[in-house]
């Protein structure tokens, strides 16, 4: 912006040279400065955003924050004291078959007698003692024998049986499997596990072993998983790092009500997304990465990462951007309010106008709130499919809490070493989330495929149908 000079043009022609060179040069190098002051301002204030990002206000992971700027809690001061209310459904113990009944009877009464009237004796209570019996493993010695031929004089030698040939059984094989994948322990801990519970020695070497024969076990679960996850119209996918071998790979997810379907890539990209999906055309649950944002059919964005996106611009020191920030916040809350309580007519027609006028004002502004104003008007579409279709949820929380447990097993084991590593975990993810989903136990199933793929048989799937 040129500033006005205080004078007429009369008395700027009346300025001798040297006073016009000395004003001339003054005015540029006010107008640089004015510039440089612009561009740090702008730097400063990308800066301090980058410096105030948090899980609450952009898209990094919790983990992520600072244990020293953890925002405080929020809760309102309650009257009621802690602890379960009145009217609470209790949660009793469940009573389970007992191996062993002691009965009990009454004491001495304080009389002093201490017969009692056949008739009245009845129980009247059941106090339940859960305790772990001494573990002792079943150990099985295959004696093989050899012996020559009368005939020929060969000397032939017994093999043993085919289901029994690995050293583990299917129950201990499951348990392993359990703990290195459904628990996501390391080789070690199980190694301290079976020895010190179990009262027996495993090499981390055998353990892989027994992981690697447990992944083959679970291949045609994960293929079955895979299938389901394909035929229901709404999934939620998303995806978050991995690395295999120090490698940077990422770790997909398609997730519905019913399955899990989990997938390692070399890719974040186009190629890896249909390589999840394969054929499948339904609605879509996600983010705004420029991938699903593509997609031709039907799609709910999260609105949680809008919401984020603008408590963002409202922490700005920008009136505009920080009122623009709030307003979209309150708006795009109300929006995922009305997931569980519909609005009427009026509301939407009201809602639908404050919207529509708040992203078009704001849509030529510089910085994010022009960025975020125009992102909205580009996913308009996508922002209220849930209030459309049944079924459909206004944000992307189911796949987010399907990848959590991936994630902290990334953190934990640095990811995979190899191809091998990468279909375990896609195998045992999927079956780990498909079983929780499902409110199954997964140790019984576990047994059964590893059982069925010791026997060269087909594991039972009806569990998924």
């Amino acid at each position: 912006m040129k500033a006005k000079r205080p004078f007429s043009e009369d008395d700027w022609q009346a300025t001798p040279e040297p006073v016009k060179q000395y004003i001339i040069s003054l005015e540029q190098a006010i107008a640089l400065l004015i510039k440089k002051v612009e561009a740090l301002e702008h730097r400063t204030e990308k800066l301090e955003s980058s410096v105030n990002k948090n899980s609450q206000n952009s898209s990094k992971p919790p983990s992520s924050d600072s244990p020293f700027k953890k925002p405080e809690a929020r809760r309102k001061k309650s009257k009621r004291k802690k602890g379960a209310q009145k009217g609470h459904k209790g949660q009793q113990q469940k009573l389970l078959e007992p191996t062993q009944e002691v009965f009990i009877l009454p004491e001495d009464c304080e009389c002093g007698c201490s017969a009692l009237w056949p008739e009245t004796i009845k129980p009247y209570y059941t106090h339940q003692e859960i305790e772990l019996p001494e573990i002792q493993m079943d150990v099985l010695h295959f004696i093989l024998h050899k012996g020559k031929c009368r005939k020929c004089g060969r000397l032939l030698k017994a093999a043993v049986p085919k289901n029994h040939q690995t050293g583990y059984g299917p129950r201990a094989s499951a348990l392993i499997a359990e703990m290195s994948g459904i628990q996501g322990s390391s080789r070690k801990t199980v190694q301290d596990f079976c020895k010190s519970v179990l009262n027996f020695s495993i090499s981390t070497g055998a353990i892989q072993k027994v992981v690697d024969r447990a992944s083959t076990a679970l291949a045609p679960v994960y293929e079955k998983i895979g299938e389901l996850a394909h035929k229901i119209n709404i999934n939620h996918i998303d995806e978050t790092s991995w690395f295999k071998n120090g490698m940077l790979h990422w770790l997909w997810v398609m997730a519905n009500c019913r399955v899990g379907y989990f997938m390692i890539h070399r890719n974040r990209s186009k190629e890896a997304f249909l390589e999840l999906i394969q054929d499948w055309k339904g609605i879509l649950i996600s983010d705004n990465y420029g991938t699903y944002v593509k997609w031709v059919n039907l799609r709910q964005t999260c609105l949680a990462h809008l919401i984020r996106k603008a408590k963002g611009v409202s922490e700005k020191n920008n009136p505009v951007a920080r009122s623009f920030g709030q307003n979209i916040v309150k708006e795009l809350q109300l929006l995922c309010h009305w997931a569980k309580d519909p609005p009427d007519e009026q509301q939407w027609r009201e809602f639908y106008q404050r919207f529509i006028d708040l992203i078009f004002d704001h849509r030529q502004e510089k910085g994010e709130v022009g960025t975020v104003a125009r992102s909205l008007i580009r996913q308009i579409d996508s922002l209220w499919v849930f209030l459309e279709v049944s079924g459909v949820e206004p944000t992307n929380n189911h796949a987010e809490r399907m990848l959590r447990f991936g994630v902290l097993w990334r953190k934990r084991s640095k990811g995979t070493q190899s191809e091998k590593g990468n279909r375990w975990v896609e195998r045992i993810l999927s079956f780990k989330q498909t079983c929780q989903m499902r409110s199954l136990a997964s140790f019984p199933l576990l047994v059964d495929a590893i059982d069925a793929y010791f026997k060269e048989q087909k594991p039972n799937l009806n569990w998924l149908d």
